[in-house]
């Protein structure tokens, strides 16, 4: 391979055989894409943030509160598939933009309900639908289209955007409702989500081809992709295509319990949990940023494994240590900072969405050029996952006065997911996209 092929930041090939800019438009788009995750992440982590000041302003209970939230992930899971076929259809920029300004009127109205259904209508479907139009279908369509080289890194780092997002939105959201209220962390959210929108606008761009560029680490032009114009039923075409085959069932399935051991219950619940064992409100939610911290470090080594191990087994380790830190978890808990609790933010935190791009990686491997459509599929049941055991915690702590129920049938379903994970040894012959390491 000579100097202009190679893929490095400071010869990257163009598809006119010219010598392209020292930085790659591809990680220009890759920042831009990362901003929105980030600001993404920081939106969905507000209701957890708010369920005891909701609870104590409206006497709403917490499975009442707890709908709102399982609307909320439901439809996020629900509407990858489609945002990512509408990416196709009408471009990257334009859909994450109106993804983006849904958010913002979703948070903003939010300010003025006064009943349940508004809560639910508000943060569950209007922000919803936003959050999950930035869903990890849009971070797949970014590497797809943008990289041949380094793709499970850039999965990871891009999937570590929704830990660095929580970092940064939840000790600030937390000092905002404990001082000014939760309409204050909602203007916020609001806020943020516009202000977004202006680099997307500016910056992101829909295909390297666009630029006369190859897409990083590639050294002839990709295949063109048909338009298609009928964005709904080419994602319905995909999953009846995906529903074929027993790895997409798997995957699904385990996908299922990754959302309801993370998004579904410790980012729902483990602030108002920690709270029932007498912990501030700032503290647990300064303990589930630190949770991203390690999240970001995880994710991204995870990334680094997947260009260079079995994704399948991977995955095996993850769940099976992610079901061993939540049989602990309730015996961690204590009204003041311990270092039990801190081993666990970290241990907990090096897993949380570690599986992402093993996952990925399994979807491109099994369904080539539909791997995006596929993923949001694959994500969706993810959502699924967590907005059942989002509801079922938040009535489970309504019956039994306490979350330690829903903490070891959760460690119980991360072992059902390392049984679906062994099992996809002989799915099938897999697709493989050829990629540069």
């Amino acid at each position: 391979m000579n100097e202009r092929n190679a893929p490095t930041l400071e010869a990257a090939p163009t598809s006119a055989g010219t010598r392209a800019p020292r930085v790659h438009y591809a990680w220009v788009v890759a920042a831009v894409a990362l901003l929105v995750l980030l600001g993404s992440a920081g939106f969905r982590s507000t209701p957890g943030l708010m369920m005891d000041a909701l609870h104590n302003e409206f006497g709403w209970s917490m499975g009442t509160i707890s709908s709102a939230t399982s609307v909320n992930l439901t439809l996020y899971g629900l509407t990858a598939p489609f945002a990512a076929a509408l990416m196709d259809r009408f471009g990257v920029r334009l859909v994450v933009v109106c993804a983006l300004l849904t958010v913002s009127v979703g948070a903003g109205l939010t300010m003025l309900m006064r009943e349940p259904w508004q809560l639910v209508l508000c943060w569950g479907v209007l922000v919803g639908l936003g959050s999950g139009s930035m869903a990890g279908a849009f971070a797949t369509t970014i590497t797809g289209r943008w990289f041949r080289a380094r793709q499970g890194l850039v999965t990871g780092v891009l999937t570590a955007a929704g830990a660095a997002g929580n970092l940064v939105f939840l000790p600030l959201g937390a000092w905002l409702v404990e001082e000014h209220g939760w309409r204050s962390a909602v203007v916020v959210v609001s806020l943020a989500a516009s202000a977004v929108a202006v680099p997307v606008l500016l910056l992101m761009r829909e295909r390297p081809a666009d630029l006369g560029l190859l897409p990083y680490g590639a050294t002839e032009e990709p295949p063109a992709v048909p338009a298609d114009g009928r964005a709904l039923a080419r994602s319905l075409r995909v999953l009846r295509d995906a529903g074929r085959s027993r790895a997409f069932w798997l995957l699904a399935g385990s996908f299922a319990i990754c959302g309801a051991t993370t998004a579904g219950l410790v980012g729902t619940h483990f602030i108002p949990a920690a709270h029932d064992h007498g912990l501030p409100v700032t503290t647990a939610a300064s303990l589930l940023a630190l949770i991203g911290v390690f999240d970001v470090v995880g994710t991204i080594a995870s990334g680094w494994f997947t260009d260079r191990f079995d994704s399948r087994l991977l995955l095996v380790v993850y769940y099976a240590l992610r079901g061993l830190s939540l049989f602990l978890l309730p015996q961690l808990f204590a009204g003041s900072l311990e270092p039990p609790i801190l081993a666990f933010v970290i241990f907990y935190g090096l897993d949380w969405v570690a599986t992402v791009p093993p996952t990925v990686a399994l979807c491109r491997r099994h369904f080539g050029e539909d791997a995006p459509i596929v993923f949001g599929w694959v994500l969706a049941c993810h959502q699924i996952g967590a907005a059942v055991v989002a509801g079922l915690a938040g009535l489970a702590r309504d019956a039994l006065g306490s979350y330690d129920l829903a903490w070891y049938a959760a460690g119980g379903l991360c072992a059902v997911a390392v049984v679906l994970c062994l099992a996809l040894r002989g799915t099938g012959a897999p697709r493989v996209v050829p990629v540069l390491s």
